[in-house]
């Protein structure tokens, strides 16, 4: 197994969305907000390279929406899917999986592009299995007014419609997966969203987890750091407490998506929670 950090594109939100009751003389500290009070993030997908498949984890925004939907999103820098892929050797052709965490925008924009006549919609990866799971689709496609805005349809309804949808059996009752086919586990919560899959993989000694949007950036560890996106709140508070734990506890090495400035992290238990133990650049920890 090879694994790849894929960076598909920085952009900008609003850090107090980001940080929900946090005041920002706190969370500024270590998410500094520019002068219109949004903050840098990342798009930071992961590419898993096992046997014959070579399995896309998340694909960020992309590029098919308007000039008017992309600025409120402040894009930044100059990643793309496509120059990220082909600096590790490989094109967008060459996916034979797309797993989505969830289908926020951010996370499966990328998923769908304009058919070349830019008359209709069609699969950015058209040799790939698209993967989600039963209840979050549902979720999805039948949005409540508060996520209304980040499950588009124009991301989600042309996966169905090409033929290319799978959905990830979840084991009944339990919150933890092992997904066999793609070769790594995925952790079920809730808080978030319903039903978003966290991946856990083993990889070249070190148990590396795919955060998402349970954690979305190293200055999010404290408990009370909860998104204001989060559509339970109090959810994600013991989900993430559960989690952290665990990630201290058995020495979790933390890749996240959304964190523009830190790839990877590790945490540890201090006399005020878990924080954060040390950060890490993916090739300082695995090449």
């Amino acid at each position: 197994m090879q694994i790849y950090p894929i960076e598909s594109g920085n952009f900008k939100l609003d850090g107090g969305a980001m940080f929900g009751v946090v005041p920002k003389s706190i969370w500024n500290r270590t998410n500094p907000a520019d002068s219109n009070n949004m903050i840098d993030l990342g798009a930071r997908c992961m590419l898993i390279e096992n046997g014959n498949r070579l399995i896309l984890i998340d694909t960020g925004l992309g590029d098919k929406q308007s000039e008017k939907f992309f600025s409120y999103y402040y894009q930044w820098g100059n990643h793309s899917i496509d120059k990220s892929l082909a600096k590790f050797g490989f094109h967008r052709d060459d996916i034979t999986d797309v797993f989505t965490t969830h289908l926020h925008f951010d996370h499966c924009g990328g998923c769908i592009q304009w058919n070349k006549e830019h008359t209709g919609y069609e699969p950015a990866f058209k040799n790939a299995k698209f993967w989600s799971n039963k209840e979050h689709w549902e979720w999805a496609t039948q949005p409540n007014a508060r996520e209304k805005a980040s499950f588009l349809k124009e991301n989600i309804l042309p996966i169905e419609e090409s033929g290319q949808l799978n959905f990830i059996e979840r084991n009944t009752n339990q919150t933890f997966t092992n997904v066999d086919e793609l070769g790594f586990g995925v952790l079920f919560v809730d808080g978030h969203t319903d039903k978003q899959m966290i991946p856990h993989l083993e990889y070249k000694g070190k148990k590396l987890v795919f955060t998402a949007d349970l954690l979305p950036t190293a200055g999010h560890i404290p408990l009370p750091y909860v998104m204001g996106y989060d559509t339970r709140p109090l959810l994600t508070l013991n989900e993430k407490k559960s989690f952290l734990e665990k990630a201290a506890d058995e020495e979790l090495f933390l890749f996240l998506e959304h964190d523009a400035h830190n790839e990877i992290i590790t945490v540890k238990h201090t006399e005020k929670g878990v924080r954060l133990n040390q950060t890490y650049t993916f090739d300082e920890l695995f090449k």
